[in-house]
């Protein structure tokens, strides 16, 4: 019998980790390949995590309530070893990009240092010189608990200049987020426990605010003849369909007709580069009691009003109902937020990591409007709010994308078709 570990998956782009809500077993049990073993929350989405291996449970590594990076281990498993398998590296030592392979006489290959994500990403955060970590893992390999423990040390290894250049002295005090304020409990309140998946969504927006710089621009757009034609539709079409025609397809369809004239809007920053996405895929936000998801409608452009309508429909049943999967909310160029729901006239938007930009749909409202000939009507109005990376776009390029978004609104008609 062989040990083997279960690790947790990522279960979706830029998921870098989760939360075990439940445990589907325990110790002792014996579980085949692909049965759901866990319950797992991210910011992106509920799911179940499958055994990797056909086996007896040996020991359950994580509990309930506990976050995990993607790769770090789970849970243990006794299983009939294969002839020529070999054995598991713990998660820590892990390098997605760059594994050492282990020999069956237990010895491995050597070669230049190489680091987890997870430890190059905290290095770059705290500026630490990571040739100068004395690591604790296998072969010294540096881990992801040494560089925390450094950093709850207070010390800081700063990268040192070439032997052959000259060195500035530059007394500087090493930079600490401060502490947080706890707040003052009182008779009567309420305690409540933050979920895995607030835990998540918070990362996910503190990221978003701390990397992208953020702009906003809105929007007023007239959409009385939309109005008209969505109620002139909307029973024979709950009738026909089965569901029901929102506001929001039109939206939607609008907003994916624009994105294809102007692609520069569907793009996302990657350092070095720009990457300008081909598919338009836009994530939706859907709200539950607790929580935020984002599930995406692929290739929005090629839909037309009512596929668009039936997508909104079976996506937002999938999240209310807790059944949506990792792939539901994967592969999103451009989000739009359906915030007049709630009654929202004005709202700015925190972009969807690593989108560039969100567009906040807000409440349809009666006012008066001056017409043309200086007339006054009251006209159903709308305020389209987008908030923007402004590393990626400029004022110019959104301004003439929201507005194309208004024209294609505006045109709407008692001839338009949403089939």
């Amino acid at each position: 019998m062989a040990t083997k570990q279960v690790t947790m998956p990522q279960l979706g782009e830029s998921v870098t980790e989760g939360t075990i809500s439940k445990w589907l077993i325990q110790a002792g049990d014996h579980v085949n390949k692909y049965d759901p073993i866990a319950e797992v929350m991210t910011d992106k989405v509920n799911a179940e995590v499958p055994s990797s291996f056909t086996g007896t449970i040996k020991e359950l590594v994580a509990a309930e309530g506990d976050t995990l990076e993607v790769g770090a281990v789970m849970c243990l498993m006794e299983v009939e070893e294969a002839g020529g398998e070999k054995e598991t590296v713990p998660a820590e030592e892990t390098d997605s990009a760059a594994v050492e392979t282990v020999q069956a006489s237990g010895e491995k290959n050597e070669s230049k240092a190489r680091y987890s994500p997870a430890v190059l990403k905290l290095s770059q955060e705290h500026n630490i010189d990571l040739t100068q970590v004395s690591g604790s893992g296998k072969g010294g390999r540096i881990t992801r608990k040494d560089l925390l423990k450094l950093i709850e040390s207070g010390e800081t290894l700063q990268p040192q200049p070439p032997k052959d250049e000259p060195r500035t002295e530059v007394q500087e005090k090493p930079m600490r987020q401060a502490p947080p304020v706890p707040a003052v409990s009182m008779p009567g309140d309420i305690s409540i426990p933050v979920s895995g998946v607030r835990k998540a969504i918070a990362a996910n927006m503190v990221r978003s605010k701390q990397e992208v710089p953020h702009a906003w621009t809105m929007m007023e757009v007239d959409v009385t003849n939309l109005v008209a034609r969505r109620d002139a539709l909307k029973e024979e079409f709950k009738k026909r369909e089965g569901f029901n025609l929102t506001y929001f397809a039109f939206f939607v369809k609008a907003v994916a007709q624009a994105l294809k004239e102007f692609p520069q809007v569907n793009s996302m920053w990657a350092g070095d580069a720009i990457v300008q996405k081909k598919e338009i895929n836009l994530s939706i936000a859907v709200a539950t009691d607790d929580a935020l998801f984002v599930p995406v409608i692929k290739q929005a452009d090629e839909k037309t009003i009512k596929g668009i309508a039936r997508e909104i429909h079976e996506l937002a049943g999938k999240v209310r109902s807790g059944t949506l999967k990792a792939e539901d909310m994967q592969g999103g160029t451009f989000t739009v937020n359906n915030t007049g729901s709630f009654g929202s006239v004005q709202s700015m938007g925190i972009i969807n990591y690593p989108q560039a930009a969100i567009l906040q749909v807000e409440s349809i409202v009666k006012r008066p409007v001056v017409m043309p000939g200086g007339m006054i009507a009251v006209r159903d109005m709308v305020n389209l709010c987008l908030s923007l990376d402004h590393r990626v776009l400029d004022g110019l390029i959104c301004g003439r994308f929201l507005q194309r978004v208004k024209e294609i609104l505006e045109s709407i008609s008692e001839d338009t078709s949403v089939y």
